[in-house]
């Protein structure tokens, strides 16, 4: 089993102008996330706009994002968007086979309509039962269609089977998450918290990484944090305060900004974006002028770190 710790982005899905997956853009967005310090890559997931892919689409995205990414940091997948049960074990056995370290359930499909731990825990039993046996697993409280957080007992129930190494925590509260890292601290379950406000305050209670979305800006300087921040306490504060108003533009058009942004890096050539047509540049004002201050303040942020590190 690979830990996935640290920090793990959530993977944009580059696509062409005439709205086909763009791999050799995706190649480039795996150089550059590992080339900026992301530990594990999140592959098939929301910000992968996997609600937007057919089947076949994500198990192809999965499949070349293994291939690629060549085990140089582990990949993990979702990839199952149905409520249906015979549905979702059809997805996730067809995600199983693309070679990832970790498959992650989604909470809300294992309990679609909120019934309860009894429905979910069956839901478990009955996925479980129809995977590979030696595959390890995630699960992650995704917030679409609706957050659907574990409880306690839930949590629990999928730690002690064994199977469940890392947990995207989108309960966004700090409280929950530092209880949490008590509860599965004597298991191989792995919290990972979602949410950048508490990102730093997080890590420090023991949460074993970052996988928010603004890893798609800044992958750098949350590894920094992350892995170094004992060495400059006072810095990383404001480093923390940064990176928590950064992730406030996730609000203007994510993950198409996070699409703009990179084709003005030159990491893939088109925004093209299936869940959103909008041209958010337009329709969010100023928002240009936002990506360019991120980006300034960014490199301000390596700066500094080169600075403390003699690089």
């Amino acid at each position: 089993m690979k830990k996935i710790d640290g920090i793990v982005p959530v993977m944009l899905t580059p696509f062409t102008e005439n709205n086909e997956i763009d791999y050799e853009g995706l190649g480039h967005l795996i150089d550059w996330y590992i080339e900026n310090g992301a530990d594990a890559l999140f592959a098939v997931c929301q910000s992968s706009e996997m609600l937007f892919l057919s089947l076949e689409e994500r198990v192809k995205l999965s499949q070349f994002v293994v291939e690629y990414t060549n085990n140089r940091i582990p990949v993990i997948s979702s990839g199952h968007i149905s409520d249906d049960m015979e549905k979702q074990i059809e997805e996730l056995n067809a995600v199983a086979k693309t070679g990832i370290d970790a498959l992650v359930l989604v909470t809300n499909h294992l309990d679609p309509e909120n019934k309860g731990t009894e429905y979910f825990k069956q839901s478990v039993d009955t996925i479980i039962a129809s995977l590979p046996a030696d595959l390890p697993l995630g699960i992650y409280e995704c917030p679409v269609p609706f957050r659907r957080l574990l409880t306690d007992d839930e949590l629990m129930y999928c730690a002690n089977t064994g199977r469940f190494i890392v947990l995207k925590d989108v309960s966004c509260d700090l409280e929950t998450v530092t209880r949490r890292v008590q509860l599965v601290k004597d298991t191989p379950l792995a919290i990972i918290n979602a949410n950048a406000a508490i990102a730093f305050d997080a890590m420090k209670a023991g949460s074993k990484g970052f996988s928010g979305v603004f890893t798609n800006f800044h992958p750098d300087l949350y590894h920094w944090l992350y892995h170094s921040h004992q060495t400059q306490p006072e810095y990383a504060q404001q480093l923390a305060w940064f990176l928590s108003m950064s992730a406030m533009g996730e609000a203007f058009g994510y993950p198409k900004n996070a699409k703009v942004f990179h084709q003005q890096l030159g990491t893939f050539q088109s925004p093209h974006c299936r869940v959103t047509q909008d041209d958010v540049l337009t329709k969010y004002w100023a928002l240009g002028t936002l990506l360019d201050q991120i980006k300034a303040a960014s490199d301000w942020h390596r700066a500094q770190i080169a600075h403390f590190t003699g690089e």
